[in-house]
C-alpha cells in the first residue's frame, strides 16, 4: 500500500540532506513564495516522526538475501504518494528524464563503492534493492532516506536545483541506510553529528571514486551544484574548511565549527547534528590528506570498519576517534602512516 512520507526537523527525524537552519533562515528572510517552499519542507515533516526507524525495522525483518545490483527509480510526478510510477529499472537504458537517470546512476555509484571496495552487498549487506523516487512534491527542497528508499525533490528553482544533481548527496543519504543497519547511531547530539558525518564521508568518497579523484584532487564539498546562481555559496558543507560553504543574505552563513573549541551547544537541529558534524568531517579530511592517494582505500576503509563493527548507538566524538585509531592500527599496523594520520586528524580538531 502506498504511504505518505515527509522530512522532519523534529526529534527522531528522517535524515535529510538540507540542514534545518537553512530552511528556517529562508522562512525568516525569504519572499512569500520562498517561505512557503521552506515551510512545506519543515511543516509536513511533523507527521513522519519515527517512520524511518519503523520502516528500517520492517525492512530488516523481511529482508531476503540476494545477489547483484537491483535499482528501480520511480516518478512521483510532483505528488507525495510513494513510490510512484516505475520509470527505470536495473539494466534498462537511460530515459529522457535527467532526474531519473541521476538517481539511477547515483545509486549505482554508491552500490559500487560499498560492494567493490568494502565487500558490502548493498545497503543492508544482504542485497537490498535500491529504490528511489524522484519529482517528489512541487518545489520540494530536500532529499532523504526514509528507512526503505530514497526520495528526491526537484528544488524550488530559485534557491535550490534538483537534488539528484549531486552524486555525493545520493551517497550521503544512502549511507544513512548503512548506518541504520550497522551502528544505529542515534540522531541527536554527538551521536547524531557522527551519523551525519559518516554520511558526508562516504558521500564524498562516492563522488571522488566516480570522478577518479585522489584526496588532493577532490573538492571535499558536500552538495556542490545544488544552489542556483542566485545564492552566494559553493555547497551545503565543506569538509576541508567547515564554516565556509556559504554566506548569503537569504540563507545565512555556514555555522559549522572546524574544531572542538568552537563546538556549538544548541537544542536546535537535534543538538546540532548538521552543525557539529563539521568537526569529525574535518578530522577525516585531514586524515585522508595526510595518507594521500585515493581516500576510499585506506582512510575510507578505517571509517567503514569502524561504522560496521565498532560504533554503538550512543557513541560520541571521542569514542569514534578512539575506535578509528584502534581500527587503523589493526588494519595497517600500530606504527603505520595510516594510524598516525588518523590520530593526528582527530588531535588537530581537538577531539583527542
Amino acid at each position: 500500500m502506498a504511504q505518505r512520507t515527509h522530512c522532519t526537523a523534529g526529534f527522531d527525524p528522517i535524515a535529510c540532506i538540507l540542514p534545518p537552519h537553512i530552511l528556517r533562515a529562508i522562512i525568516e528572510r525569504g519572499t512569500p513564495q520562498q517561505r512557503a517552499w521552506a515551510l512545506q519542507t519543515l511543516a509536513v515533516s511533523e507527521r513522519i516522526r519515527g517512520r524511518r526507524e519503523l520502516l528500517g525495522d520492517i525492512a530488516t525483518a523481511s529482508a531476503i538475501a540476494s545477489a547483484g545490483e537491483q535499482r528501480t527509480v520511480y516518478d512521483v510526478k510532483k505528488g507525495s504518494r510513494l513510490p510512484g510510477t516505475p520509470a527505470r529499472s536495473e539494466g534498462n537504458p537511460p530515459t529522457k528524464d535527467a532526474a531519473v537517470n541521476e538517481a539511477y546512476d547515483g545509486a549505482g555509484a554508491t552500490y559500487d563503492l560499498y560492494h567493490d571496495v568494502y565487500g558490502r552487498n548493498s545497503i543492508d549487506d544482504r542485497g537490498m534493492p535500491l529504490v528511489s523516487s524522484v519529482h517528489y512534491r512541487v518545489g520540494y527542497d530536500n532529499a532523504f532516506w526514509d528507512g526503505s528508499q530514497m526520495v528526491y525533490g526537484d528544488g524550488d528553482g530559485k534557491i535550490f536545483q534538483r537534488f539528484t544533481k549531486a552524486v555525493d548527496v545520493i551517497g550521503h543519504e544512502l549511507t544513512h541506510g548503512v548506518t541504520q543497519y550497522e551502528a544505529g547511531l542515534e540522531y541527536a547530539d554527538q551521536a547524531g553529528a557522527l551519523n551525519e558525518s559518516f554520511s558526508d564521508v562516504f558521500g564524498s568518497l562516492v563522488k571522488q571514486r566516480s570522478l577518479g579523484q585522489t584526496a588532493k584532487q577532490a573538492d571535499w564539498l558536500i552538495g556542490a551544484g545544488l544552489f542556483t546562481a542566485a545564492v552566494n555559496g559553493k555547497a551545503l558543507r565543506s569538509m576541508a574548511a567547515p564554516g565556509t560553504a556559504y554566506d548569503d543574505p537569504l540563507i545565512g552563513k555556514d555555522p559549522q565549527p572546524a574544531d572542538m573549541t568552537h563546538y556549538v551547544q544548541t537544542a536546535d537541529d537535534n543538538g546540532g547534528v548538521h552543525i557539529n558534524s563539521g568537526i569529525p568531517n574535518r578530522a577525516f579530511y585531514l586524515t585522508a590528506m595526510a595518507i594521500g592517494g585515493n581516500a576510499w582505500e585506506k582512510a575510507g576503509k578505517v571509517w567503514y570498519v569502524t561504522l560496521r563493527d565498532r560504533l554503538r548507538p550512543k557513541s560520541d566524538f571521542k569514542g569514534a576517534a578512539t575506535l578509528t585509531v584502534a581500527v587503523a592500527k589493526e588494519l595497517f599496523g600500530a606504527r603505520s602512516t595510516v594510524a598516525r594520520a588518523v590520530s593526528d586528524g582527530w588531535a588537530k580538531v581537538g577531539v583527542l
